[in-house]
Parts: structure tokens; C-alpha cells; sequence
């Protein structure tokens, strides 16, 4: 299913939810935040709304280490070839540099950037005491690395996002925060359980995948 559709879907879990409790426009917003942030999280075990635009960064970072690699090591060799010298720490970063480019695609990039960012979220977590950032963190700088539609797709990580939404709200004290993100969580596994593809809702339980498909969504 479309990114824009599980954020649609998460917007107006979000709006629901502000719409059910005293309002407030901070609580409004925070509400709106957390379902519509929580509608696309289980998706940052590949591309999607919240780490797509990292691909243009990640392609950035490829670019420069192949060329980057191609034109030290171009450079190393022709020294050698004119003065008869080999700097042997330049022949070693350019060959470094130049089968980092070989080896690593934009894919891997992409991951590690966001992983980087859970790291961020797990430092802030521990400086500040906050164990829902810390799990956060956990989130962030792991899932990337799983199967897409793998673990982040599954009753378990539903109820671990609910653990780090009760502690997001009795941090700030908005009641039904933490129903509103596991909501919003729930809402992104439902919708891609009507899709062709299905869900492995018990994996690694079960590798059973569950759906009911609806058409292409």
C-alpha cells in the first residue's frame, strides 16, 4: 500500500482521537503527530515516507565514494608512474574509498543514515533519562536492516511501539496517547493485511501470511 494512504489513514486516527479528548491545540497536535508518525513507521524496514527522502542523500554518498575512490586511485597511479613513488597511506585510502563505492548501494547507505538517526534518538534517550526514546532509538537504528513486511509487521512490534507510546504519554501527561499511536500503528499493518501481498501478523512464529485483498492498494 501507498505511503500516502497509510498516512491518510494515520491523519485521520490522529484527528479522531483530538476529536475524542479535551481539546487543547498542543494535545490536538500531538495527537495528529504521533498517529500519523506511527502509520508509517513499520515501514522503515524500506523505503517510505519518513526515510525516502534519505535516497537522495544516500545516492549522494555513493556517488562520492566511487568517484571519490575512482579519482584518488587514478591519481595515485599516475604519481607512481611519473615519479616512480607510491605513498602507501593515499594507495590504501583509495582503495578503501573505491570498494566502499563498489560494495556498498544506496540501500545500505540509506539504512545506515537512518540508523544513525536511532543512534541520535538513543543517545537522547539515555542523557535525558527518557526510557520511550531509548526503545524509540532501539527501533530506529535496528529496523532498517530487517525483511521488509518481516518483524516490524507483526503483533510483537505493535505492542512494543504501545510500550513506547505509554511511555511518550506518561511523559507529557496527554491521555490515550499511547492508544493513538498503537492505532495508528495497527492501521498500517491492517491496511497492507487487504493487500495482495498480506502480513505475517505471528512471524517468526508462523510464517503464515494473512489477507484479505481487496485490490491493488
Amino acid at each position: 500500500m501507498k505511503g500516502t494512504t497509510h498516512l491518510t489513514i494515520g491523519l485521520a486516527i490522529g484527528v479522531a482521537a483530538a476529536a475524542s479528548h479535551p481539546f487543547t491545540a498542543q494535545h490536538a497536535a500531538l495527537y495528529v503527530a504521533a498517529a500519523a508518525f506511527s502509520s508509517l513507521s513499520a515501514d522503515l524496514d524500506g523505503t517510505n515516507m519518513l526515510s525516502g527522502k534519505l535516497n537522495r542523500t544516500a545516492k549522494m554518498i555513493h556517488a562520492l565514494l566511487l568517484w571519490g575512490g575512482i579519482a584518488l586511485t587514478g591519481t595515485v597511479g599516475i604519481t607512481y608512474a611519473v615519479k616512480g613513488v607510491l605513498y602507501t597511506e593515499w594507495a590504501i585510502a583509495a582503495v578503501s574509498v573505491l570498494l566502499l563505492g563498489l560494495v556498498l548501494g544506496n540501500g545500505m547507505i540509506r539504512n545506515a543514515l537512518v540508523s544513525l538517526i536511532g543512534v541520535g534518538l538513543l543517545y537522547g534517550g539515555f542523557s535525558e533519562g527518557m526510557n520511550w526514546l531509548i526503545g524509540l532509538g532501539v527501533f530506529v537504528a535496528w529496523v532498517p536492516w530487517l525483511n521488509h513486511r518481516g518483524l516490524t509487521h507483526t503483533v510483537w512490534a505493535a505492542a512494543a511501539w504501545w510500550a513506547i507510546g505509554n511511555g511518550l504519554e506518561e511523559q507529557v501527561g496527554v491521555d490515550g496517547l499511547a492508544q493513538t499511536a498503537l492505532w495508528g500503528y495497527l492501521s498500517h499493518l491492517i491496511a497492507d493485511t487487504l493487500t495482495p501481498s498480506g502480513v505475517k501478523w505471528l512471524y517468526p512464529l508462523t510464517k503464515k501470511t494473512f489477507k484479505l485483498p481487496i485490490g491493488k492498494l
